[in-house]
């Protein structure tokens, strides 16, 4: 056999395997599309091997059909995986049947005109010498060919400057554009050009360069994984070793040889379906990790979203509040003071009640604008040196009224002799201190004590804060969950019955002291040690709780590198 020939049908059986292996787990579009693309050359190649090979007339004018008729489905093919492959969906509209009517043509009149491209064939001691070709027909088969590989490329090129594709898409279009369009010129000057010239001795290259068209594609593949290239070059690898064993079978002579061919080649046949399956298990598995990750990935974007319209919900609203809040603060202060008058005891003590929840409220607020701050990154910080035991002492000062009206035995210490100067925003850190001061004395019940200590600590070279009390204290659970956001667990309230929508001032006042007491009993800071925490670390300090358990008191330490 001519070694053309035997080139041929290599081409041949590789194509028509490799099509075989794209579709074997997934039947999509794309995927049928390119396998039927790769099929076509290979049945191409193969009608060319017998084309060149024989020297019967008859079977040379149906291995011309054949081969012709391969050839004109490859561009058709290649034009409808072109189309879906820039569309990206699964299916075709019913226009695109259209493009199937020259095709149909040109097999109507292969199948009822055997010469209709090639006339006669005439041999020379029995090599293909000469062939006629039947000019206008051929020259309507080579517009035809021509025209829908400029069409496939028309649609391939336009998509490739497109903004609806992404980057990757355009890659594996342009390695797609490169390698094909190399393959079909090289294949059109032997297999079309050239026969219309009368030189048919070169036709059997144009297979060859096919070779081009699917290492581009495969390169593809395997570079932005449009299909699992690895995949199929294993299954291949095992199919051809196969193969060859079962070949190896027939060409024993001696009866020894041929047991021992056939046991090994089953042996490894079983053992190839066993590696096979073992693979598309890993590979269906892998595939549902990816999925569910893909998932996951959606569902994490989702919540980020969801969670930046909640933080600038925060944000807005807070702000929306914050005068109003300021106003009504504002005039309880003055109404108080007797700016507008003398008022009464009773309208005195309601109206004290009234200031003090607006603080809380406008202390609530505040507190939700640096959560909103802290989590959009929004948060300035203007650091300046201050001495640390002055600043203390003075925020201690400033809660003086509150520490007073809570009966809690307070007590502050410090060397006297010793300055402590630190870098701190003040009015962020008045923010800190505040809280864990507040926090020390709503959870120590009376007669209980807090003590208030700043330390030197000349070996780490920091400056430390601890605020002692001897409260309710807290459970290691508490203490790892205390610095979340809204940490709420003593969940107090709920939704109110009709009963509690028309309770009496005295019924609501008992109501929210029953409420204070149950959250007396669980200690639920809510957003404020969260805030302390960020704040603290931004001024590049630690933070840590201490407790020894539920009624033994509760130790926090704030540490701050010392200011140069």
């Amino acid at each position: 056999m001519d070694t053309k020939v035997q080139l041929l049908i290599i081409i041949a059986v590789l194509n028509i395997l490799f099509s075989l292996f794209l579709i074997r787990d997934n039947r999509s579009l794309l995927r049928v599309l390119f396998s039927l693309v790769t099929f076509f050359v290979g049945l191409w190649a193969l009608s060319l091997s017998l084309f060149v090979n024989t020297t019967n007339l008859n079977t040379a004018l149906l291995a011309s059909i054949f081969y012709y008729l391969c050839a004109a489905a490859i561009p058709l093919l290649f034009f409808y995986f072109s189309v879906v492959f820039v569309k990206n969906k699964p299916t075709l509209s019913l226009k695109y049947l259209l493009y199937l009517l020259p095709f149909s043509y040109f097999t109507i009149n292969f199948l009822f005109d055997h010469n209709f491209i090639i006339k006669d064939i005439h041999f020379v001691e029995g090599i293909t010498k000469d062939i006629i070709l039947n000019n206008k027909h051929y020259i309507y088969y080579s517009v035809y060919f021509i025209s829908y590989i400029a069409l496939s490329y028309f649609v391939l090129l336009r998509a490739t400057v497109s903004k609806e594709l992404g980057e990757d898409r355009k890659k594996q279009l342009k390695i797609i554009i490169l390698g094909t369009s190399i393959s079909y010129i090289l294949a059109i000057v032997p297999n079309l050009l050239l026969p219309y010239f009368g030189n048919y001795q070169l036709v059997w290259l144009g297979p060859l360069f096919t070779i081009i068209m699917v290492s581009s594609i495969a390169y593809a593949i395997l570079k932005y994984h449009l299909f699992n290239i690895k995949l199929i070059i294993v299954e291949l690898a095992i199919l051809l070793l196969n193969l060859f064993l079962f070949l190896n079978v027939f060409t024993s002579h001696a009866k020894t040889d041929l047991i021992l061919n056939v046991s090994v080649s089953v042996a490894i046949l079983a053992f190839s379906i066993v590696l096979i399956r073992g693979i598309y298990k890993d590979i269906r598995d892998r595939e549902r990790i990816e999925g569910l990750v893909k998932d996951m990935e959606v569902a994490n974007e989702k919540l980020r979203m969801l969670e930046g319209q909640k933080t600038e919900f925060v944000s807005i609203a807070s702000h929306q509040l914050r005068t109003p809040l300021t106003v009504i603060k504002g005039y309880a202060s003055m109404i108080l003071e007797g700016t507008f008058g003398h008022i009464n005891d009773q309208a005195r003590d309601a109206m004290e009640k009234l200031y003090k929840s607006s603080e809380r409220i406008v202390a609530l607020v505040e507190d939700l604008l640096t959560v909103s701050r802290i989590e959009q990154g929004r948060m300035m910080l203007n650091f300046e040196r201050v001495n640390f035991k002055d600043f203390i002492h003075g925020v201690i000062g400033e809660m003086e009224n509150e520490i007073s009206e809570s009966k809690i035995d307070l007590s502050f210490t410090a060397e006297d002799e010793k300055e402590f100067f630190v870098s701190i925003d003040e009015k962020k850190f008045k923010q800190v201190v505040k809280h864990i001061l507040e926090n020390a004395i709503k959870y120590t019940p009376e007669p209980g004590s807090v003590r208030v200590a700043v330390l030197d600590d000349s070996l780490t070279k920091k400056v430390r804060l601890t605020v002692s009390d001897t409260g309710i204290g807290m459970t290691q659970e508490q203490v790892t969950a205390i610095f979340e956001r809204f940490n709420l667990k003593a969940e107090v309230g709920g939704h109110a019955t009709f009963d509690e929508k028309h309770l009496t001032q005295e019924e609501e006042q008992k109501k929210n002291d029953d409420a204070e007491a149950k959250m007396m009993e669980k200690r639920t800071p809510g957003i404020g040690l969260y805030i302390v925490q960020e704040i603290v670390e931004a001024h590049h300090g630690t933070l840590r709780i201490e407790s020894a358990g539920a009624d033994r008191g509760t130790t926090v330490v704030v540490e701050l590198p010392k200011g140069e």
